[in-house]
């Protein structure tokens, strides 16, 4: 199964994070990739240097014209922005694809340090998609803007990925990579228990995009019909080698190697 994703999220100039970050992951597993963009950015390696919103009725539009033809298995949003595009994608959703799976990467600084979710979008956000969402990716600071906890170790994870829970989702898997440390450890979290997934961390300045390449590659294998573990675990790995073979490119935060191929298994 090919496995149809349509992403709602903004653009990325520089080609590394954004929708060509979820075009690319998505593509490079056999995935069928469509899109909503949500803004348009200047940026680069070295930061975010201009948002140009696109128009909530435009984004909607965009929304209705690829599920009324094309469909989707999945959905994932990334960087909404404003309290009306996330009442707008939330709608749309709600209305055209009430049954789809939906990945919602709460997308709310960028590697850079730029904020890229206004503060009062945070309760829109935490009341209008994250209640229908099938599984939830923030990082270690998007968890502590959305719970209002500290988090400085794994115990402190597992209780901010509860606390996620009763927000709605049905299942949290909490990115660790922030913390301190040679191990980077992701907890998935679900009503029914907690999967954790851990690997040796690696040491690049070349990781941006990595939020937005893991939330796409998992809606791909929700989108292809892996379980949610499985395809947690996939797309782990695919971030991984991105990761070890990045290009190298840009001055700051560079991009991963969205285009290398998965060992034979994985």
């Amino acid at each position: 199964m090919q496995g149809r994703v349509l992403i709602v999220a903004g653009s990325d100039s520089g080609g590394g994070a954004g929708i060509q970050a979820d075009i690319k992951a998505v593509t490079a597993l056999n995935g069928f990739a469509m899109t909503a963009i949500t803004a348009l950015t200047a940026q680069n390696t070295l930061g975010v240097h201009g948002i140009h919103a696109v128009p909530v009725d435009f984004i909607r539009r965009q929304i209705e014209v690829v599920l009324e033809d094309l469909g989707a298995d999945a959905i994932k949003t990334g960087m909404l922005a404003t309290s009306p595009v996330i009442r707008t994608v939330g709608e749309a959703l709600a209305e055209l694809a009430p049954n789809v799976p939906l990945v919602v990467d709460p997308v709310m600084v960028a590697k850079g340090g730029s904020l890229l979710l206004e503060t009062e979008a945070v309760k829109t956000l935490k009341w209008t998609l994250l209640p229908r969402a099938t599984v939830i990716t923030p990082n270690l600071y998007e968890a502590e803007v959305l719970t209002g906890m500290k988090i400085a170790g794994e115990v402190d994870m597992l209780a901010a990925a509860k606390e996620l829970l009763k927000l709605g989702p049905k299942a949290v898997l909490l990115k660790g990579g922030h913390l301190q440390g040679g191990l980077v450890v992701d907890l998935l979290v679900t009503p029914e228990g907690v999967r954790r997934f851990s690997g040796l961390r690696i040491e690049t300045r070349h990781s941006h995009g990595t939020g937005c390449t893991l939330a796409s590659a998992l809606a791909c294998g929700i989108a292809q019909g892996l379980d949610l573990a499985r395809a947690v675990e996939r797309a782990r790995e695919y971030v991984r080698v991105g990761l070890e073979t990045a290009p190298g490119y840009g001055h700051g935060h560079g991009p991963l190697n969205h285009a290398h191929t998965l060992r034979p298994g994985v």
